[in-house]
């Protein structure tokens, strides 16, 4: 269900809450609708009238989980799931099911317990019986009394501070890991963008990579990081990142904090919009929000994709690519078909400062390591032997040229 927003249109906010349920493989949607709300009911969220002739749909259907798109209160929901006899998730509490369904890494994995956690503990009701988790269980969480409350707030706080220490191990690893990338200077490029917005389809046209990319949201949740070289010969660190989305749940901003330190490190950032999509400038706005909540330094350059050309008919395809030509940062551009992503990948290296140059070298004969990394990295052009040592000429960048100084 999805009540009247001001900012954003019913039917479109509608569609994008019944793709957040198909994101969950294992429910199946039923019916759809939007309810015209003025005002919330403090106990039960919607008018007697309302409910009444929700419980009959309900029935008549058989449906056993509600989805609300929408913040419901743990009063509402309560009195809301006695009154159908139907389980209950609002936007947050879907989300968070999604999340622990899709995350992949040990970090995600404990970032999502530890949002589901905390989003448990201002409610404290039971599980979600109806959802079978994958990975580890949180059905501790108790049932009604004041004594059981007590006990189940107990209990989850136990459980963050467990959680916390296990995420603590596991940041620091990754920071020894970035710490180990900063060594070999290759600039990270971040693709950041809406769910759904082809980061993942995008990703993998660039590297070979095989990331989850399906047309569903929050396909990918953990980054995926690659070394790839670009066709302009740039080597860069390209990372493809959870998908954004409007009302993300606080809860999950605070836990992938780390996970998104990935955008904060980047050299340049890529939004990948899908200029298909009637809500797409509305979709770069909340981007744009959660990237300045993140605290996204505004020095770092940004390019901006208008994927999903090829979803355009040809009149819109030709007009798209006329307003993206009018900006230097702007591209239109088809994961698909490949359109537009040369002249995105030039962009990216200028932005980078990695314009290639020829040099030539003597390089001693004992220093033969160097010698087979310029050759592994395909950077060498010509080579000739002279007293001196090798005489090689490389066409290589300031980047390529750094790691070559630091072996």
């Amino acid at each position: 269900m999805k009540s009247v927003q001001d900012r954003r249109k019913a039917d479109m906010a509608l569609e994008e809450a019944v793709s957040l349920a198909h994101a969950l493989p294992h429910l199946e949607v039923v019916g759809q609708t939007v309810v015209p709300l003025k005002r919330a009911h403090p106990g039960m969220l919607f008018g007697k009238g309302k409910i009444a002739e929700l419980k009959d749909r309900f029935k008549a259907e058989e449906v056993d989980l509600v989805l609300v798109d929408g913040p419901v209160s743990p009063v509402q929901q309560r009195n809301l799931e006695k009154e159908w006899g139907v389980k209950l998730l609002d936007r947050t509490g879907l989300i968070l099911e999604i999340f622990s369904d899709r995350a992949a890494t040990r970090e995600g994995v404990l970032q999502v317990e530890m949002a589901h956690l905390s989003y448990q503990r201002t409610r404290l009701v039971r599980a979600w019986t109806h959802l079978e988790r994958q990975r580890g269980g949180l059905g501790f969480v108790g049932g009604p009394g004041e004594t059981q409350i007590e006990a189940d707030r107990r209990a989850i706080d136990e459980q963050l501070v467990r959680l916390r220490r296990q995420l603590d191990k596991v940041v620091k690893t990754r920071e020894l890991h970035r710490a180990a990338r900063a060594k070999v200077p290759y600039p990270i490029v971040a693709l950041v963008g809406y769910t759904n917005a082809g980061k993942s389809t995008l990703f993998n046209r660039l590297t070979g990579a095989e990331v989850l990319a399906k047309d569903m949201l929050f396909a990918t949740l953990d980054p995926t990081m690659r070394q790839v070289e670009l066709p302009t010969g740039t080597t860069v660190i390209l990372s493809d990142t959870v998908g954004f989305i409007s009302d993300l749940p606080t809860e999950l901003v605070a836990a992938f904090r780390a996970t998104l330190e990935e955008v904060l490190a980047a050299d340049v950032i890529v939004h990948v919009r899908d200029i298909s999509h009637p809500e797409s400038e509305a979709q770069a706005r909340d981007v744009r929000t959660i990237l300045n909540s993140l605290g996204v330094d505004d020095q770092v350059p940004q390019v901006e994709l208008w994927n999903k050309i090829d979803r355009l008919d040809d009149e819109q395809a030709d007009a798209t690519r006329n307003r993206a030509n009018r900006d230097d940062g702007i591209f239109a551009v088809s994961a698909i078909t490949g359109e537009g992503l040369d002249a995105f990948l030039d962009a990216v290296t200028r932005s980078l400062g990695e314009e290639k140059r020829r040099e030539d070298l003597i390089l001693p004969y004992n220093q033969g390591r160097k010698r087979a990394w310029l050759f592994e990295k395909g950077l060498v052009e010509t080579e000739a032997q002279t007293e001196d040592g090798y005489a090689l000429t490389v066409h290589w960048t300031a980047t390529d040229k750094a790691r070559f100084d630091a072996l």
